[in-house]
């Protein structure tokens, strides 16, 4: 007797790929973030539709994005960096220094000594948490506290200011290519490059499954230590990287600068949808997060929103992306019990 294969509708890859992308956390993030869009430019038609308006909502997020991306691949490694924005900061100041003391030293070396600064101030968050097996929340919260007390002390009452600053490397925190911010495409490269890592290579699934069970991951022979230091590895040339540009984008660097950015990274990784438990979530998802936060302190304004409210809507949003993966979490195990049961 032949089989027949019936083909149901919706089974077809194209089918498929719009109801995977209709279902993912991202895209409710990215609804709500044209959502307030929309209403801020119908209270206000300049918050889009000008130059600066539309510049703006690009360039604004694109510091805060790289930041946020390596928050979210220490987040799904079941850890927390607290210290990305003292690395921001003690990198943006650095960076001036480098070219009051070294005139003349080109920019791409100041890009590489901020990013390899940064990356070793991270390799020392990782080896702590690996090695000396003490909870991330807790080394970050202390080397936050270092590192920021080490920038008030090189810095001191000095500041750095635009004019000591090459133009070219100014024109970086202005210039456009083909309309778009030139930080926010060098973004959006980094950004490309991490999901792609996190998606193809072996070395960033292996991320995903010590975020979901570190105990798990160990038996199975991954390189979990290594692999945790490499997560802030990551995350602190992230940072530092964003220092660098930071001092592009602003042109005064004071023993200030970064300071709260670990939280705003942290919020922009949760409401994207990366799990604070680990294991779950995109850097896709911290990146439109990053953008929907910093846009929501734009537009509440133009609304006529008071700033008590303004900060109520952010914690709002970090809670409501908890108690969803949460939700998510509760009904994904029942799924698995209800399957596990049907296939007695």
């Amino acid at each position: 007797m032949s089989a027949t294969i019936q083909v149901s509708p919706g089974t077809s890859g194209a089918a498929r790929l719009v109801r995977s992308v209709a279902t993912a956390r991202e895209t409710g993030i990215a609804l709500a973030l044209v959502l307030v869009v929309f209403a801020a430019t119908a209270a206000n038609p300049t918050f889009l539709f000008s130059n600066d308006g539309f510049r703006d909502l690009l360039l604004t997020p694109s510091l805060l994005l790289l930041v946020a991306v390596g928050q979210a691949i220490v987040i799904i490694t079941r850890n927390v960096d607290l210290s990305v924005g003292s690395i921001v900061g003690l990198t943006a100041y650095l960076t001036g220094r480098l070219f009051i003391d070294l005139e003349g030293i080109p920019v791409i070396f100041v890009f590489l000594a901020g990013i390899v600064m940064g990356g070793v101030l991270g390799a020392i968050n990782g080896l702590l948490v690996a090695w000396a097996k003490v909870p991330a929340l807790v080394i970050t919260l202390g080397t936050l506290y270092i590192y920021r007390g080490i920038n008030v002390a090189w810095t001191g009452s000095d500041r750095i200011n635009a004019s000591d600053l090459p133009n070219e490397f100014r024109g970086l925190g202005t210039d456009q290519l083909l309309g778009i911010p030139i930080l926010t495409i060098i973004a959006v490269v980094v950004l490309i490059a991490a999901a792609w890592y996190l998606r193809n290579i072996r070395g960033g699934r292996e991320f995903y499954a010590i975020g979901s069970d570190p105990a798990a991951a160990h038996l199975y022979g991954l390189k979990v230590n290594q692999r945790i230091i490499t997560a802030f590895v990551v995350s602190g040339a992230l940072s530092g990287l964003a220092g660098v540009l930071y001092a592009a984008r602003y042109g005064t660097v004071s023993s200030a600068a970064g300071t709260g950015w670990e939280l705003q990274a942290i919020g922009a990784a949760v409401i994207g949808g990366v799990a604070i438990s680990g294991g779950v979530g995109t850097v896709w998802g911290a990146a439109i997060g990053a953008f929907l936060l910093l846009t929501i302190n734009r537009a509440l304004p133009i609304l006529g929103i008071d700033d008590f409210w303004q900060r109520a809507v952010v914690g709002v949003l970090i809670l409501g992306s908890i108690v969803l993966d949460r939700v998510l979490a509760v009904r994904q195990h029942r799924r698995l019990i209800a399957q596990r049961e049907e296939g007695r």
